[in-house]
């Protein structure tokens, strides 16, 4: 099989056994510098997507993928709302919603959501009714006044199913004697846990017609909450209904809502790839040490070659094939080490437990327990093109060293 001669006599010195050792140490130590970078960015780039993607998840399964809601007004026309939304074949479902901010008071007062829905559509657009670990969303009947509240939420007020809460909203209404700030007795009727911290200590949920009575807001509602078949079409299907509904409606979707907290893990994911790709460079400084140290080993045999009539661009890159190998050989184990760590990250965690005795993520701290991990492709393409990126740029200098060597110079002395 034919291979160029730089290409062959790289290589060779791959392969061939060095006079002085430590130039093999140095190389093995690129080798294993490079794959410990590349290791360590995918498995921390796996993990990091991993709990953006569990903590995704977890809060658009309780968040709407899109909202139709007026212009700080009832939205009195939302049954047109929902016919024109549910007529996209990409929404799964649409339910009725009214938000407010409200202060609830039990043994304690607490700060928290208030969400009117209906328990009969609920289901379409959240998982509220699987989340459910006492009482039932059915519950919530119209005059009942019941009312659902998180599970942290609960404990801050220190209330559970059976006791009365006092919610106390921002709205005013007039009476004989000036404006009184509305108010209503509730029942707690049930106990959910998403998952989630915002929705456990943040969220109460009751029936969509009682809150309709205590606002008097007649038949409006805030608004339309709307579930997708693909959530990453929000932004879209949004964009379309904004166009198709002739009225005062917004229109947003889930990544205009949480805008904040993705652009965030984004950074967050971005800053510690940026991190550990210094470890790369450590390998990759370590390649450039011993190629110049090989180059000076190798001063005779580039002469001997230069003589022979091998140009200095040749000689060039006769050093910059075996360099890159080096560079391919610790990114190829990397990229294996790094699957197969991600893969059984789990597994060695709980090893990690049960050998010491401990906890590390303990269910009463984390809502997530484990170490989710989502290997993206993309994120392995790039780190792999880095590595050999660097690999490649580590081998100019001592190429173009070699490429200077004077023959006569080299050999005076040999």
């Amino acid at each position: 099989m034919f291979r160029p001669l730089p290409v062959a006599i790289g290589l060779r010195y791959l392969r061939a056994k060095r006079r002085n050792g430590f130039i093999s140490f140095i190389s093995l130590a690129s080798i294993l510098g490079i794959a410990l970078g590349v290791t360590a960015l995918i498995t921390t780039l796996a993990v990091m997507s991993g709990f953006q993607k569990e903590i995704r998840d977890r809060m658009l399964g309780m968040a709407a993928h899109a909202t139709v809601s007026g212009y700080g007004q009832p939205l009195q026309e939302w049954r047109h709302a929902v016919q024109v939304a549910m007529a996209d074949p990409r929404v799964a479902g649409a339910a009725p919603y009214i938000e407010k901010e409200a202060l609830i008071s039990g043994a304690d007062n607490q700060p928290a959501m208030l969400r009117g829905v209906d328990p009969a559509q609920e289901g379409k657009v959240s998982v509220l009714p699987a989340k459910m670990v006492q009482g039932t969303l059915a519950q919530l009947t119209p005059g009942s006044f019941n009312i659902v509240l998180g599970k942290e939420l609960a404990l801050w007020l220190g209330v559970s199913v059976g006791d009365d809460v006092i919610v106390t909203l921002a709205d005013f209404r007039s009476t004989p004697v000036g404006g009184v700030q509305t108010m209503k007795r509730f029942r707690v009727s049930g106990i959910f846990e998403a998952g989630y911290n915002e929705f456990d200590k943040g969220l109460a949920v009751v029936n969509l017609a009682d809150l309709q009575r205590v606002l008097r807001m007649g038949g409006g509602v805030t608004g339309v909450r709307l579930k997708l078949h693909d959530m990453d079409q929000a932004f879209d299907v949004a964009r379309t209904l904004a166009l198709k509904l002739k009225g005062p409606y917004r229109v947003s979707d889930w990544t205009q809502d949480n805008a904040n907290l993705f652009r965030a893990l984004k950074m967050e994911k971005t800053v510690m790839a940026i991190l550990l790709s210094l470890i790369v460079a450590m390998g990759a400084f370590n390649l450039v040490s011993s190629q110049v140290m090989l180059v000076t080993d190798k001063q005779a045999d580039i002469a001997i070659l230069r003589t022979l009539g091998l140009t200095p661009g040749q000689v060039m890159r006769v050093f910059m094939v075996q360099g890159s190998l080096i560079g391919i050989i610790g990114t190829v184990a990397g990229v294996i080490g790094g699957i197969l760590l991600t893969l059984n990250l789990n597994r060695i965690l709980q090893g990690i437990e049960s050998l010491f005795g401990v906890q590390l993520l303990p269910e009463d701290v984390y809502y997530i327990t484990g170490l989710p991990t989502d290997m993206q492709a993309h994120d392995v393409v790039v780190i792999v093109l880095v590595a050999l990126a660097m690999a490649f740029i580590a081998t100019l200098y001592p190429a173009w060293r070699a490429a200077r060597t004077a023959p006569a110079e080299a050999l005076r002395y040999e």
